[in-house]
C-alpha cells in the first residue's frame, strides 16, 4: 500500500502573468517556485470566463477560483446564472421581484436599489441593476431610487465615472433616480467594523451627506481631495430635503449577486435600534 502523502497548497493571487513591467511575478526573483517548475510536472489552469463558470471574457477572483478547485468540476457562478435568467425573461418572472414592485405600485410606497456600480464582476453587475429598473419601468414605477456604492477595488480606482454614466443613460430609457453614493469601504464592510456601516447607513436613512449636484461633481471633487473610488464619502442628492432616504414602508432590494458584502448593512437596515 502506497502511504505517500500529497498536499494541495494553493497561493492566492500567485498567478502566471503576461511577462510585462508590471507582471510582478514574473520581474520578482523566485528560485523556490522557478525551481518546481523546472524539476517536477506542472500544467497551467485558466482561472477566468467560460473555465470557471462566468461569462466569457470575465475576470476570475478567490471565491470562484477556490468553489471550482473544490468541486473538481465547473461551477457556474451566480452572475452567469443571473445573466441567463435576463436573457431568457425568467429574471423578470421571479415571484418575489413581482410582488415587491406590485406593491410599491399599489401603496406608493419608494422603492429603492442597493448596491455596487461596477463592472468588475466580483460582486455585482451593472446588468442586473439594469435589468431591476426595465422591470420597475414595466409596473410604471416613478419613485425608484438608487442607493450606488463605488468600487475601485475590483476594477480601475478612478474608473467609476463612466459606470454612472452609462447608467444614467440607462435611466432615461426607465425608471430611477440616483439617491446617494457611497464608497465601498463604508458600505461593504464585512469585518464588523460597524462605524464605517454607520457612515453609509446615515446616507441611505438619515441623508447625511454632503450635496449631490451632479454625478460628474461628486467624481470630481472627490479626486481632487485625493479620494478614489472605493473609499468615497456619501453624497446624496438634494441633501436638504433627502427625498431618496429609506422610510418605513418602503422596499428595498439589494442587487449585488455576492452575500459577505451587503450583510452588514442589510443587517443594520433592518434594525430598529441600530
Amino acid at each position: 500500500m502506497n502511504n505517500q502523502k500529497v498536499g494541495l497548497i494553493i497561493l492566492d493571487g500567485w498567478g502566471i502573468g503576461d511577462k510585462s513591467k508590471s507582471d510582478a511575478i514574473f520581474n520578482a526573483n523566485t528560485p523556490i517556485m522557478d525551481s518546481l517548475l523546472a524539476n517536477y510536472p506542472n500544467a497551467q489552469l485558466t482561472t477566468c470566463g467560460e473555465a470557471v463558470g462566468l461569462p466569457d471574457g470575465q475576470m476570475g477572483n478567490s471565491e470562484v477560483g477556490h468553489l471550482n478547485i473544490g468541486a473538481g468540476r465547473i461551477v457556474y457562478q451566480e452572475l452567469t446564472r443571473i445573466n441567463k435568467s435576463i436573457r431568457d425573461g425568467e429574471f423578470f418572472a421571479i415571484e418575489k421581484l413581482k410582488n415587491c414592485f406590485s406593491n410599491a405600485k399599489k401603496t406608493g410606497k419608494k422603492v429603492h436599489l442597493m448596491g455596487l456600480v461596477s463592472e468588475g464582476g466580483v460582486h455585482s453587475s451593472q446588468a442586473h441593476l439594469e435589468a431591476l429598473l426595465t422591470m420597475a419601468h414595466a409596473y410604471e414605477l416613478k419613485n425608484v431610487w438608487i442607493h450606488a456604492f463605488t468600487d475601485g477595488r475590483d476594477c480601475d480606482p478612478k474608473s467609476g465615472l463612466a459606470y454612472f454614466q452609462a447608467l444614467e443613460k440607462h435611466i432615461t430609457k426607465t425608471t430611477g433616480t440616483i439617491a446617494s453614493i457611497t464608497g465601498r469601504y463604508y458600505a461593504m464592510d464585512r469585518d464588523n467594523r460597524w462605524e464605517r456601516i454607520k457612515v453609509a447607513y446615515d446616507a441611505m436613512i438619515n441623508g447625511l451627506g454632503k450635496n449631490l449636484s451632479s454625478i460628474t461633481a461628486a467624481f470630481t471633487e472627490s479626486y481632487a481631495a485625493g479620494i478614489t473610488d472605493e473609499f468615497i464619502e456619501p453624497f446624496v442628492f438634494d441633501a436638504e430635503n433627502a427625498p431618496g432616504k429609506i422610510e418605513n414602508g418602503d422596499t428595498v432590494i439589494s442587487f449585488n449577486f455576492r452575500t459577505d458584502r451587503p450583510r452588514e448593512i442589510t443587517t443594520a437596515l433592518t434594525q430598529r435600534a441600530f
